[in-house]
């Protein structure tokens, strides 16, 4: 008899409607360990951090709040950002201090295409379009280097240095994740991007390390492109991609050009991820806080639940991450849309169907 498992996961999903889709996330999961006979479960605690604690406190999270994330298997993250606080405040104060903290150095952001979506991209109608995003998540432009002098000049004499990090460490660790991760795929070829002909330094590092590691992998593919070219690219020739691996921003960029091609960046999952498992990994949904529809019961779930999926893939649960990815596929197929891909269903009803689909798929397996 397989023993049973029970995962815990620490849900935070501070701002916006965070809230309403790390609850639907959640309502899948449990409907998933319900239907594995006793195989596994999950055991959640959720913490109440973000924007309305940083108006009760003064602070996003408690200062002990990193020490008491590390007992935990993974953390199920929502949104961060909220009018009552500085965005740069907000972001810095939890998911950055959770992502660098933990050292989740590797961002990985899946752009899937959706039967029953439409997208906004003319050759997705006719072409087999599947890519994911490679995002160093630990240094380059987000390494929070610089700082604000000089202010007592006066109005308009103050100087900011924003400063990029790039290690060669830093630059392999990733190229390497992103060489293994496209040895797993169907195509397999990694897209290295930089702005290496006008940022000669850092990035010019990451090329040099790039063509290094590259050959240690003689079975794929390679190319390196500037990011104002990979920009096109991803609308031009999207069907020659495969793994994309970037730096901090540049990848955080590409990323979102990726989910909205694919229709919503509603659709859009991601995993901050410590592969070397010291800590625990991050799981959420790229999408921020919305604060036009917070409340309304009308958010689009299925980044968050995609999200999950990689969740139960850094789990070990690999059968059941593309049973969940079928059950979205055949969400939105049957015409289960939000009104960010075209349809009239709220938060509840996609999550609803959801848990049917994978219903559905047990009884028919």
């Amino acid at each position: 008899m397989t023993e049973h498992q029970v995962f815990t996961i620490a849900s935070i999903p501070a701002d916006g409607v965070g809230q309403e889709v790390v609850a639907a996330g959640r309502t899948v999961l449990d409907a998933m360990a319900a239907q594995s006979g006793g195989a596994f479960s999950f055991d959640w605690t959720e913490f109440p951090w973000g924007s309305e604690y940083y108006a009760q406190h003064g602070v996003m999270m408690p200062a002990d709040g990193l020490e008491a994330l590390k007992a935990f298997d993974a953390i199920y993250f929502g949104a961060v950002g909220w009018e009552n606080v500085p965005d740069h405040v907000s972001l810095w104060g939890l998911r950055l201090n959770i992502t660098q903290n933990f050292d989740q150095w590797a961002n990985i952001r899946p752009v899937r295409f959706l039967s029953g979506v439409v997208s906004p991209l003319r050759k997705a109608e006719d072409t087999e379009l599947d890519w994911v995003v490679v995002r160093e998540n630990s240094e380059g432009e987000y390494a929070g280097l610089g700082g604000r002098n000089l202010s007592g000049r006066g109005p308009g004499n103050e100087v900011a240095v924003q400063s990029s990090l790039f290690t060669e460490k830093g630059c392999e660790r990733i190229i390497r994740f992103a060489f293994d991760l496209a040895r797993t795929r169907t195509v397999k070829k990694v897209s290295s991007v930089t702005k290496s002909n006008a940022q000669q330094y850092g990035m010019v590092l990451w090329d040099e390390v790039f063509a290094r590691v590259a050959k240690d992998y003689p079975d794929v593919q390679t190319e390196s492109v500037l990011v104002d070219a990979m920009s096109a690219k991803f609308v031009l020739h999207p069907e020659d991609l495969s793994v994309v691996v970037a730096s901090n921003l540049n990848a955080d960029i590409l990323s979102d050009l990726g989910s909205a091609l694919a229709g919503s960046l509603g659709l859009a999952a991601s995993a901050n991820l410590n592969p070397e498992r010291r800590f625990p990994s991050m799981f959420e949904p790229v999408h921020g806080t919305a604060p036009d529809i917070a409340g309304q019961g009308i958010s689009n779930p299925i980044g968050a639940i995609a999200s999950a999926a990689l969740m139960l893939d850094h789990f070990g649960l690999h059968d059941e991450a593309r049973r969940l990815e079928a059950a979205l596929e055949a969400t939105t197929a049957s015409g289960h849309l939000t009104r960010d891909i075209g349809g009239t269903a709220d938060t509840a009803e996609i999550t609803e169907a959801v848990v049917e689909a994978l219903a559905t798929s047990l009884t028919s397996a």
